[in-house]
């Protein structure tokens, strides 16, 4: 368990911070940079959380739990390192992605297929969900560098692949089942 009886420390006032095994870096490390990411896309998925539903709440906040799930990870270097741990790194697993995988697929299961590309928007759930898609894929970016320089949970990037997809689809499912959804219209306004 965590307990926090202090939030400022004044550790990282020289422009460094801790990772997960206590070595300090720079706070614009990659490492720090994409799991930093993850968080910033976990508030995102707060906000969309006040506009859902009883169901599509239920899964943001399993996500929302993956989430600091994947910040533990990403701040966890040396992944050959793990078995001599004084405890056991968390590590974002292969049945996480396959969960996402399976309500994709129950979700796209739900939708006509598309015919044409779709626009932010609709409604103000689906606008918040293509923003959680973008920084998803942006958080998937850099742990995609990350892991040209360092170790890398490789179910780690899986899974933010699959949560772009995943806010896709519950984006769609958020526009009245797709009805609802923007389509793009090549060179309308030419």
């Amino acid at each position: 368990m965590v307990v926090l009886n202090k939030i400022y420390t004044k550790t990282g006032d020289a422009g460094e911070t801790a990772l997960g095994n206590g070595a300090r870096v720079a706070k614009h490390a990659m490492r720090v940079t994409a799991y930093g990411t993850s968080d910033e896309l976990n508030c995102f998925v707060g906000v969309a959380r006040l506009e859902a539903t009883d169901t599509v709440d239920e899964a943001l906040s399993r996500i929302q739990n993956d989430l600091f799930d994947l910040g533990a990870d990403m701040c966890r270097p040396d992944m050959e390192k793990d078995a001599e741990a004084e405890y056991p790194p968390l590590r974002i697993a292969d049945a996480q992605v396959s969960r996402l995988e399976q309500e994709i697929d129950a979700m796209n299961d739900a939708l006509e297929p598309l015919r044409s590309f779709i626009l932010p928007g609709g409604s103000k759930l689906s606008a918040q969900l293509h923003v959680c898609r973008t920084v998803a894929r942006r958080a998937e970016r850099l742990a995609v560098e990350l892991a040209t320089m360092e170790s890398v949970n490789p179910a780690a990037v899986k899974y933010l692949n699959r949560l772009s997809d995943w806010f896709f689809v519950a984006a769609r499912i958020a526009n009245n089942g797709g009805v609802d959804d923007v389509l793009w219209v090549p060179g309308a306004n030419r």
